[in-house]
């Protein structure tokens, strides 16, 4: 997975796959997994990501967020209700954000079981996961960060690091900082991690102190926000496929940039964005894509 000399952001050949009757070979993009395989695996756990990774996704994309005692976790919703069993664990303080609970508090969370009871995207109706493979998701673990950094590196893979808005109250805490500080007490090879935000000084902060560490700016995460690719400043924009179109991503690879879409999970969508020149796409379904990239 190691870039080589010259090229752009983890380089994509043009095309994959061999000709069949229905279609012409799909263009090779990044197949990255959205919170891990989380239609297979409930997300953001390390059974999401190996799930990912035994797919043939080419890196995943996970979330982080920040306990009430500065303690680095993966979770994407600003609460733990949709995701865990706060509720009855819990049960005032279900609503509140994750940064009210201790890494202790979390810990005593079970953040598996849910994804069997919601089946939130039917491929438990569809027999896609097996009976054991849903016994094993009960009682999983929030991860923390330097759970997922290490299965990353022991399964010499890549991850995408997004770091959103902190919830309120704590706004000022060093994300950048405590995540450069974490890869430099692992001794973590750079091409194991990337991070993006729609924090562009937050970027700016980890490309200034490592610069080997790629950048991705995020565009599009709320529905007010522009999508406004500035002064170009960084390679690659990550950006949410409903704020963009064809044209426009075909626009911006002319230019150089390397874009990744989210989230794409439509069979049509994933060829029609490739074609366009997405470098990635960023799926909950990374099992499509890798059958879309390796068709007979």
């Amino acid at each position: 997975m190691r870039r080589e000399e010259g090229s752009r952001p983890w380089g994509i050949p043009e095309s994959s796959g061999n000709p069949d009757s229905r279609h012409p070979p799909m263009r090779r993009v990044l197949n990255i997994a959205h919170r891990g395989a989380r239609s297979l695996a409930p997300e953001n756990t390390l059974a999401a990501a190996r799930k990912g990774r035994e797919l043939g996704a080419d890196l995943w994309e996970t979330d982080i967020a920040v306990t009430r005692d500065g303690e680095l976790i993966i979770m994407h919703d600003d609460t733990l209700k949709r995701t865990t069993n706060v509720e009855s664990r819990f049960p005032d303080r279900a609503e509140d954000p994750f940064t009210r609970f201790t890494l202790e508090e979390i810990r005593t969370l079970d953040a598996g079981s849910w994804f069997a009871e919601a089946d939130p995207y039917g491929q438990i109706a569809a027999g896609a996961v097996t009976e054991d493979e849903l016994a094993a998701f009960r009682g999983k673990k929030v991860p923390t960060l330097r759970e997922a950094l290490e299965f990353t590196r022991g399964a010499d893979w890549r991850v995408n690091l997004e770091l959103k808005r902190l919830p309120r109250g704590m706004e000022d805490y060093p994300v950048a900082g405590r995540i450069l500080e974490l890869i430099d007490d692992l001794d973590l090879d750079a091409r194991h991690v990337l991070v993006s935000s729609i924090r562009q000084d937050w970027l700016w902060e980890i490309r200034e102190r490592r610069p080997d560490i790629e950048v991705q700016a995020l565009l599009g995460l709320l529905p007010s926000d522009p999508i406004d690719f500035g002064e170009r400043d960084f390679p690659t924009y990550n950006v949410r496929v409903t704020r963009t179109t064809e044209s426009e991503v075909r626009a911006r690879a002319e230019e150089g940039l390397a874009v990744n879409l989210y989230v794409v999970d439509e069979e049509d969508e994933m060829r029609r964005f490739a074609d366009a020149g997405a470098a990635g796409l960023i799926t909950d379904f990374p099992q499509r894509l890798a059958r879309l990239l390796d068709l007979p």
